[in-house]
């Protein structure tokens, strides 16, 4: 038996119905019209996802007005702790982002949309707090809502502006979805 050393991506659907941070209702929809930049974490994140949301921010903030808007998302992974206004207090030290939060079947089921590990783990911090360990990709969904490109944690400043620049242009002047263009290598 032959096994194939390469296998398709996993389908990412990017699909939602959360809460956002101003305690609006908000799904895929929502943001149809403009580029959306997706990162998922939590807000007692002491590492990863501070270091994630200032190079995202850096990001946007080096690309600039681009032809079409681009909105930052960022999607708790533990709603137990990240209501609506702890994300809101959080995401000020990051106005590039709108933080999104629910109940934790409205989470499960964003998860899963994207394909996004996290648990919670066993109670080991000296405060009696937890961890959620998770999935440290980014996600860009084009103006139809549409999947079109990941980006891992390591990705370099640089290459993050120079990707999305090119995911801007392409989707842009093609008006074509991921699926209809880009290899299933992380897109863009």
């Amino acid at each position: 038996m032959t096994v194939p050393m390469f296998s398709e991506m996993p389908m990412v659907n990017g699909t939602f119905h959360l809460t956002d941070h101003n305690d609006r209702k908000v799904n895929t929809e929502t943001f149809r019209g403009s580029f959306v930049l997706v990162f998922f974490g939590f807000t007692h994140c002491q590492v990863v996802c501070p270091r994630a949301l200032t190079k995202l921010s850096a990001a946007l903030d080096a690309i600039g007005d681009a032809p079409i808007p681009v909105t930052g998302l960022y999607i708790t992974v533990d709603p137990a702790r990240d209501s609506p206004q702890v994300m809101r207090d959080f995401l000020r030290s990051y106005p590039r982002f709108l933080g999104l939060t629910g109940s934790q079947t409205e989470i499960e089921n964003a998860k899963r949309s994207f394909r996004v590990f996290a648990t919670r783990s066993a109670s080991s911090l000296d405060d009696g707090g937890y961890d959620v360990p998770h999935t440290a990709f980014t996600y860009l969904l084009d103006p139809a809502g549409q999947f079109i490109a990941h980006f891992g944690d390591a990705i370099s400043l640089s290459e993050l502006v120079e990707r999305l620049r090119r995911c801007f242009i392409s989707s842009s002047a093609t008006g074509k979805t991921i699926n209809d263009r880009l290899p299933a290598h992380g897109g863009c």
